[in-house]
């Protein structure tokens, strides 16, 4: 299989090398997988302005669920890397590891939780009794759009590391 090494500022497009510069300044690295999106001369920035566009879920409620869905997926970089975005948006180990279960102890992260692992794992066909208990919770129809939205953008990432599988620049997810 074709090996995917992680493209150096200097070997990207012009367009990613000002977006490296940006990434770098905020986060003091450029992370592999999305160094990796930078082979595509358009695509680093596209998934950026989706990835940051404006949702009705909060900060802490789009980690845990791309935290499931990074489980669900299998997708060791996603998970490693949204385990330190998960305590930076307040979540605790112990919070961090029942989502990473498809759980909550908190009732409405809960059904947001459970709803996102079913469309994950359902391809989008989620069982009645997920979706009921999400708008029970007191999510909304807009709520809902912006899970499926979130779940999509989640879902990219984890299958284009599973298949290229540039090394984790983060500390590594322990296994469950």
């Amino acid at each position: 299989m074709t090996t995917f090494e992680v493209p150096t500022r200097e070997e990207v497009a012009p367009v990613n090398q000002a977006i490296f510069d940006n990434l770098n300044k905020a986060l003091g690295f450029v992370p592999n997988l999305y160094a990796a999106i930078a082979y595509s001369k358009n695509g680093l920035e596209k998934f950026l302005a989706y990835q940051n566009a404006k949702t009705s879920l909060s900060n802490k409620e789009k980690e845990a669920v791309n935290l499931i869905v990074s489980q669900v997926n299998g997708c060791i970089y996603c998970q490693s890397a949204h385990l330190v975005l998960g305590k930076m948006n307040g979540f605790t180990d112990e919070q961090l590891t029942d989502i990473r279960h498809g759980k909550s102890s908190d009732n409405k992260l809960n059904t947001l939780v459970a709803l996102a692992a079913d469309i994950t794992k359902n391809r989008g066909n989620a069982g009645e009794e997920n979706v009921d208990a999400f708008f029970a919770a007191g999510y909304t129809k807009e709520n809902l759009v912006d899970l499926i939205l979130q779940v999509s953008d989640k879902t990219a990432m984890n299958y284009l590391h599973n298949l290229i599988k540039v090394p984790v620049d983060f500390p590594l997810a322990p296994a469950i």
